[in-house]
């Protein structure tokens, strides 16, 4: 599935994130608390806060700790955040890598088959959510572009978190969804590479020595300076844990970075195939 379905995605409002973000409002007043006063106390932006008030994203770990202690919460809150995970319709596996992310300091995407859903631009995602199989009707491709747009606030709302991609130069050969959708998009990456957290390289087709042949990667630091890891199939994903192969990732990703393209010269690489649609 990758970042081209609900793998990657926001989660969309459930009954249960619902409830849990009208506990945390509720239990917010209670303190007296506005969420211009509790985010800084617990270390989030206020437009985050409204987010998980409103049920539009997943509580991170540390975001229930935060508010439990912040606003004695007799423990409810966790309890809230922990049936949440058991929620139908929802892969376990995508719902654990997404609440990591949403505070993550540093975030390495390696990949080969798609531009990564950070990076996507709203053409290029309702392509990939048309081109679906099984198909979707219009109300679910609308819901889960509106879920993706959101989910890239990550790259515009988090300047201190260190975004890397490593890219395949053929995902823009490709084409997908034609040249008018190729040209946006590549003008788009190139408006992201601009941002000083961001860091884009392109492999180039032609490559020698590649140690990314065993596929996509995903890595993210946590704010403990923990490192975990990330795969997807076609219709399963798994989180990674383990030390031991965390490094392995780690050690493939760092050869790539020396393998493809420099950024100035991934940077021209781009603008001389956007000159070339």
């Amino acid at each position: 599935m990758s970042s081209s379905t609900q793998g990657s995605n926001e989660p969309e409002p459930t009954d249960g994130l619902k409830a849990f973000g009208a506990a945390v409002k509720s239990f917010r007043k209670r303190a007296g608390f506005t969420q211009e006063a509790l985010a800084p106390e617990i270390g989030y932006s206020t437009h985050f806060l409204a987010s998980i008030e409103q049920g539009r994203r997943f509580p991170p770990p540390r975001f229930v700790d935060q508010c439990e202690a912040a606003l004695d919460a007799f423990g409810t809150l966790r309890l809230m955040a922990n049936q949440l995970t058991k929620q139908k319709g929802l892969a376990a596996w995508f719902r654990r890598w997404a609440q990591f992310e949403q505070e993550a300091l540093t975030l390495y995407t390696y990949e080969c088959r798609l531009i990564p859903g950070l990076l996507q631009t709203e053409a290029y995602a309702r392509t990939l959510f048309a081109d679906q199989l099984p198909p979707l009707d219009d109300e679910q491709i609308e819901a889960q572009l509106a879920a993706r747009m959101e989910r890239q606030r990550l790259v515009t709302e988090r300047p201190n978190t260190a975004y890397g991609f490593i890219l395949e130069e053929h995902l823009f050969l490709r084409r997908t969804g034609g040249a008018t959708v190729t040209s946006e998009l590549i003008d788009h990456v190139l408006g992201l590479a601009e941002r000083r957290n961001i860091q884009i390289q392109i492999m180039p087709l032609v490559s020698e020595s590649h140690a990314g042949l065993h596929g996509p990667i995903r890595l993210l630091e946590t704010p403990e300076n923990k490192w975990f890891g990330y795969n997807e199939g076609q219709e399963s994903g798994q989180f990674i844990s383990d030390p031991k192969v965390v490094s392995i990732l780690q050690m493939r990703y760092a050869r790539m970075r020396s393998e493809a393209l420099p950024l100035r010269e991934s940077v021209s690489l781009l603008r001389r195939m956007r000159g070339a649609e």
